[in-house]
């Protein structure tokens, strides 16, 4: 496939309003394709440029695709050469391969080698897929129809397909190659999206959701990891589905020691204490990030397993088995040290003396799980429920404001956005400048600065890619911004850098926090 057919295709899906015209040009333009063709086009489309568990990362930014664009702009080789999808994906291989000094250099070269062959469309197109903002409205939803609209597989079986596979592309060559949605599982040293919970505003509220009987976990303020066991082989994954092995020595070791299986896969939080009390999220976060001096690192910072789920037993993939039989499961395979704190109850006072024992211990919280719940990789299904104090809502930074006064000189207003699943946009819900440090201010700035993709003097906007968790008196219906919602008094509380842009609150979850409010409010007729 030649890049510029890829960009006529996605300059009419941007044209096309219709869901289902969409979905009928996506199924006839990867049926054409090739399977590893049709891995990089998915991808693309989507504002993915690698697999989440590859490790790459482009660092490509919003100068360095200027500059290159400025350098080659107006020129005209004597012969242009019509650019395939899989030379652009290859060359953009070589660019996250790049490092060292001299690294942004050749990046800048890879780039003007790319845009010297493009049409101005072109180059604006891959500038756009490049910062991870196709705006084409073809997210993963009406990828995973059109694949199996293209197979003539159930919609329903890809979709859990893409649970296991975790990244769109390894679905579309899975699948084109042949391979039959209901084989697509999960397999050791291949990390799968964590199962997420709903937000209850009480226990009493998850109990109801769960029929009245339920299991209680500690909700710890931890790193998620998913641990991958084959005899002493350990692999250790975040939420985000990067491998941190390297860097959490004392975790592999624990896995080792602890887990009694030849195979297995397990859910857990990671969590350090010191003097009895669980350290900071984001204390935890720079272990986890540390690539040098990590044996130190452990020694004065040792984490702890708390496991709370398997996934895969010696062969046999237990994410359709119920919550129940999983925990039995559990217990029978990681030492009882390593084992989440936990009850099961139908009494409501026990349940929140539960929660409060947690709140007592610096924990966030509880997660209440119904007991015959599956495994959902990646998915919010009303199984699971965190219950917290505070409501708060994981949103991405898209813009900033230039500051005033003290904070002159910083990006420092920051605009906030929730994603709508239908079109895979991020749409504004509020506008925040509290929070953070003078210090945060200032790395934030140069961070966003970065991932800029506009700038409008006063302010820019920027890639969808820096995660917070944002804290709010209530949710406003809003004309001002898109979403039709505003948070009022929102307020960051922490940055999470674990998170991805996908694991975000959606606008049906700020609409049910609007909804709840009036529970103990009244409402004016809208």
């Amino acid at each position: 496939m030649l890049f510029e057919e890829l960009a006529k295709l996605a300059k009419n899906l941007e044209k096309t309003s219709s869901r289902s015209e969409k979905v009928s040009s996506l199924a006839a333009a990867l049926g054409k394709l090739d399977p590893k063709e049709a891995a990089i086009a998915a991808r693309l489309l989507t504002g993915e440029i690698f697999p989440a568990y590859s490790g790459l990362e482009l660092g490509v930014g919003y100068s360095l695709l200027s500059e290159a664009w400025r350098n080659t702009k107006g020129l005209t080789p004597l012969e242009r050469r019509k650019l395939t999808v899989t030379e652009v994906y290859e060359a953009l291989v070589k660019a996250a391969g790049a490092s060292g000094a001299d690294s942004r250099r050749r990046k800048l070269r890879l780039l003007q080698s790319l845009f010297v062959d493009m049409s101005e469309e072109e180059v604006e197109l891959l500038a756009r897929f490049i910062m991870g903002e196709p705006r084409l409205g073809a997210n993963e939803g009406l990828l995973l129809e059109a694949l199996a609209k293209t197979t003539g597989a159930d919609i329903e079986s890809v979709r859990r397909a893409y649970m296991f596979a975790g990244d769109i592309g390894d679905l579309a060559e899975l699948l084109l190659s042949g391979v039959k949605p209901e084989s697509v599982t999960l397999q050791l040293f291949r990390p799968v999206k964590p199962m997420l919970a709903e937000m209850a505003g009480s226990v009493r509220e998850a109990l109801k959701e769960c029929s009245g009987r339920a299991a209680l976990e500690f909700k710890y303020d931890g790193i998620r990891l998913q641990i991958h066991k084959r005899g002493r082989e350990i692999r250790l994954f975040t939420r985000r589905l990067t491998d941190v092995t390297s860097s959490l020595p004392d975790v592999v070791e624990k896995a080792r020691e602890l887990i009694r299986a030849e195979e297995a896969v397990v859910d857990c939080e990671a969590v350090s204490f010191h003097e009895g009390k669980p350290l900071r999220f984001q204390d935890l976060v720079r272990r986890v990030r540390r690539k040098e001096s990590v044996e130190r690192m452990a020694r004065e910072m040792p984490l702890e397993i708390k496991a709370f789920d398997i996934l895969y037993l010696n062969g046999r993939v237990l994410v359709d088995e119920p919550y129940e039989a999983r925990w039995r499961i559990l217990q029978e395979v990681a030492d009882q040290s390593i084992l989440i704190e936990r009850v099961v109850t139908g009494d409501v006072k026990e349940a929140e003396e539960f929660y409060e024992l947690s709140l007592s211990r610096g924990n966030e919280g509880v997660v209440v799980k119904k007991l015959d719940s599956p495994y959902t990789p990646g998915v919010r299904g009303r199984y699971w429920f965190k219950v917290k104090p505070a409501e708060t809502l994981d949103l991405v930074i898209v813009g900033a404001e230039w500051g005033h006064g003290r904070r002159s000189g910083w990006l420092s207003d920051y605009y906030l956005a929730a994603l709508d699943p239908s079109t895979g946009e991020f749409l504004v819900v509020g506008k925040t400048f509290k929070g953070l440090t003078d210090a945060e201010f200032e790395e934030m700035t140069r961070k966003l600065l970065e991932l800029k993709v506009k700038d409008e003097g006063w302010r820019v906007w920027v890639k969808p890619a820096i995660v917070a968790e944002v804290a709010f008196s209530e949710v406003q219906r809003s004309p001002k911004y898109r979403s039709g919602f505003a948070l009022r008094f929102a307020r960051i509380v922490r940055l999470r850098p674990d998170k991805s842009p996908q694991d975000i609150a959606t606008l049906e979850d700020v609409r049910r926090v609007y909804d709840e409010q009036f529970r103990t409010k009244s409402k004016a007729t809208e």
